[in-house]
């Protein structure tokens, strides 16, 4: 008897020491959370000094002025396991969504400034409008117009080469063609798999051993775009976010792999001395390098090529990536004919989009992440494109569907949709987020409780609460995910 009492009391000790400890981790982590809220160090999918993962529990509201979620939903909060079948039903009714729209209630929004819209996919009837054509900063939504506009141009098997050159013998030049996912090697386990400097070492190792050659001198030519590598919208401030522009770089120029984080200067420099130290250690001796444009006429050592663009857009949309996405603005530019500066991508993506008929003359184009605060475009545009993206008429453009992440699931809305009044959306809602200071949006699909099949675009500026202003899309779409408005 004695003994069990013991053996009782031992249980009850060990849950206490794990609440307590429980306890003291959530509140460090609470207070850690809040403290970068409130320096402005934190902040989830969009521009910041951290990275995402940093701290491992959703972000509690740092202040009383802010909505704050409750704990995880319970699953009877949670969306069914079968999404409801789409349908050729009669569009929802306007004034219902409308209805669900403004009935979603968060502090300091509803008086915000902002851009929405909200069509059926089937009929393309306009169900929620407000400030639809008026051009707003998009932030990272942005993505959907660039990666549409490529698409569209370059065709989704569309693969960017890397290649090894030799003007004359013991002279090799290493030249990028704009593969804005070249790795260092590929690391175990990873996906999606990426061309690497130490497959194209191995390739060009071989084919001079081969010729007889074991020592080179190495040039690198970077000069596949052309105009500034800095947009000149861009503030100092985000030289963790972006890479300076190069058709010539390993992990995108980040040190350690960071985003946010430390750029390299020079990335085509640092891509040169890193496929050098890959050649060395395939037996060939490296004796100098320098920059070096290469000769049409030099001779095809080796080459390795990208993903697909189509799996390109998919990664970049997914995680909402700065680097690639100006890259793949370039990258249409020059598939349009034109030379691959800032200016020539803004006016390639207008010209596509015009021709596609999703173009909206108040709409302005200065990059194409989303970094620029001179960028504008209206709701009506982004609702518009999506819909083209979704519909059969357009199968090469579906990478932008494919690649929108999961609200509550993956991507940039994988820490979103965690409090009672967004779980439903869950599995549910599609869609690309922005993030700037003082600027938020949501773009997407909804698949409806009742079938319906929505699209989606709400660019709220220059908010009066930053938080809010996130809390209020994710419950907003969250609520026509439960529409049952026909």
């Amino acid at each position: 008897m004695r003994t069990k009492r013991i053996a009782l009391a031992i249980v009850a000790l060990l849950v206490v020491a794990g609440l307590a400890a429980g306890l003291v981790s959530g509140l460090f982590g609470s207070l850690a959370r809040g403290g970068l809220y409130a320096t402005g160090l934190w902040s989830e999918n969009g521009p910041s000094t951290l990275p995402s993962d940093t701290l491992n529990s959703p972000s509690p509201s740092p202040a009383a002025t802010r909505a704050t979620p409750t704990s995880p939903p319970s699953s009877k909060a949670l969306p069914p396991p079968v999404l409801a079948a789409a349908t050729s039903a009669p569009a929802p009714s306007p004034a219902k969504v409308a209805a669900k729209i403004k009935a979603v209630k968060v502090k300091d929004v509803a008086s915000s400034s902002y851009t929405g819209s909200v069509l059926d996919v089937a009929s393309g009837k306009v169900l929620f409008s407000h400030n639809a054509k008026k051009a707003y900063i998009p932030a990272s939504t942005m993505k959907l117009l660039t990666s549409t506009a490529a698409l569209s141009i370059l065709g989704p098997d569309h693969r960017f080469t890397t290649r090894v050159v030799s003007p004359k013998s013991g002279r090799i030049i290493l030249v990028g063609g704009g593969d804005p996912y070249l790795a260092k090697k590929n690391v175990a386990g990873s996906f999606p798999k990426r061309a690497t400097m130490s497959s194209l070492a191995r390739s060009s190792a071989t084919a001079l051993k081969k010729s007889k050659t074991t020592k080179v001198s190495l040039g690198y030519d970077d000069s596949l775009f052309s105009g500034p590598r800095w947009n000149p919208t861009w503030p100092e401030l985000y030289r963790d976010q972006v890479t300076p522009l190069s058709a010539l770089w390993v992990d995108e120029g980040r040190v350690n792999g960071g985003s946010p984080g430390a750029r390299v200067a020079q990335p085509s420099r640092e891509a040169a001395e890193t496929f050098a130290a890959a050649l060395r250690k395939q037996g060939i001796q490296v004796t100098g390098i320098s920059s070096e444009k290469a000769r049409t006429s030099a001779t095809k050592v080796a080459s390795v090529q990208s993903m697909s663009l189509e799996r390109i857009v998919q990664q970049l949309l997914m995680v909402s990536d700065n680097d690639a996405a100006e890259v793949v603005f370039r990258q249409a530019a020059l598939g349009a004919g034109k030379k691959g500066t800032f200016a020539d991508g803004a006016s390639v993506v207008k010209a596509r989009l015009t021709k596609l008929g999703v173009w909206d003359s108040t709409n302005k184009i200065y990059d194409g992440s989303g970094l620029s605060r001179q960028t504008h475009v209206a709701a009506d545009t982004m609702v518009e494109l999506l819909r083209m993206d979704a519909q059969g008429k357009h199968p090469e453009l579906r990478g932008v569907i494919t690649g929108l992440p999961v609200a509550g699931v993956e991507g940039s809305l994988r820490t979103h949709y965690l409090d009672d009044q967004s779980a439903a959306g869950r599995g549910l809602v599609r869609g690309k987020t922005g993030t700037l200071n003082k600027v938020h949006s949501l773009a997407g699909f909804i698949r409806t409780r009742d079938g319906s099949l929505l699209v989606y675009a709400f660019l709220i500026n220059n908010a009066k609460n930053d938080y809010n202003a996130k809390v209020w899309l994710d419950r907003t779409s969250a609520a026509l995910s439960t529409c049952g408005c026909r």
